[in-house]
């Protein structure tokens, strides 16, 4: 198996999820990091490769897999527990997850010095370009539809409600979780998992921006929470943030396929030859013109005239 993870924004807590309950349940897998989502087998990340049954994008999918390889984080939990975790990670989703997004990809300070920047400086050219742009509207979609409105903007009123609700939610967190190592006794489980992927950006990454962060920075057990599993489960990532530069040149991997190589190239090619093609029109070097066609030129053809003696015979 191989696991590819994007480690800034929004992306870092559904990978970040996946990645933890992977550690956690210890199976065995290639971490593979990159910043750019077409150079995974599904175009999206995170991703996970296997050799039997193919390539999954989704977190959820992800872990169902790792279950049916028979790595199960949550093998000891009771049914009580096995019910709060649903309705915890229900709760992560419907009011942290929404602030995550609007803080890393909506908020224009955030966004424009943190983000995009990260973004822009990990991707390859020239998909640097145009990635993080995209990769923006697409969050903001995903955070419109989430909340149900279409025309949802950045701005106070938004903001104060998102912060709200994702400050609401750090606070049942961390009564849940008092003064327990996990949230389940002394092994973590999915509902771990699923919490840390979610908060662990907001520790490693410093925002211009960063109410959320001030107010996670407050509840000292989620604090020590994440940098226990930092510690623990993922000890080289402690100092990487998104101030760090992935390395274009990763390790090779079963995701460095032949496939995915020629991708890049003909990306690149298509790229610069629309780069030449829109220089060379805007100078004038190339210009179009309008020819008419063959049928064109032609005369139109009149209509014949019935003379009086033809009509009257």
């Amino acid at each position: 198996m191989a696991c590819q993870k994007v480690s800034c924004a929004e992306n870092e807590a559904v990978s970040g999820n996946s990645c933890a309950y992977a550690r956690f349940a210890g199976v065995p897998l290639k971490l593979h990091k990159t910043a750019n989502p077409w150079g995974s087998p599904t175009g999206i990340l995170p991703a996970l490769k296997t050799r039997q049954d193919g390539s999954f994008s989704q977190p959820s999918k992800i872990i169902i897999e790792f279950r049916k390889q028979k790595y199960n984080a949550d093998f000891d939990l009771s049914a009580k527990e096995g019910a709060d975790t649903l309705a915890f990670i229900s709760l992560v989703e419907e009011k942290l997850m929404p602030a995550l997004i609007y803080a890393l990809w909506v908020d224009p300070k955030n966004y424009v010095e943190v983000t995009r920047r990260w973004h822009g400086d990990n991707i390859p050219f020239p998909l640097n370009f145009f990635l993080p742009s995209r990769m923006q509207r697409q969050q903001l979609a995903r955070l419109r539809l989430i909340k149900g409105d279409e025309a949802l903007e950045a701005g106070e009123e938004v903001e104060k409600e998102l912060y709200r609700d994702a400050q609401e939610c750090m606070d049942l967190l961390s009564q849940r979780l008092g003064s327990s190592k996990f949230f389940f006794g002394d092994s973590p489980s999915s509902l771990d998992a699923h919490v840390f992927g979610h908060l662990a950006p907001l520790l490693k990454i410093k925002l211009p921006c960063g109410r959320l962060q001030q107010h996670l920075s407050s509840l000292d057990n989620l604090t020590h929470f994440c940098s226990n599993i930092l510690t623990l489960y993922f000890p080289s990532e402690l100092n990487e943030g998104p101030s760090r530069k992935v390395s274009s040149q990763p390790e090779a991997s079963n995701f460095d396929n032949e496939p995915n190589k020629r991708r890049k190239q003909l990306l690149s090619l298509v790229f610069a030859l629309g780069a030449m093609l829109s220089y060379a029109l805007l100078t004038g070097i190339v210009s179009i013109e309008h020819v008419p066609a063959e049928d064109d030129l032609r005369e139109p053809q009149g209509i014949a005239e019935a003379t009086p003696g033809e009509d009257e015979e």
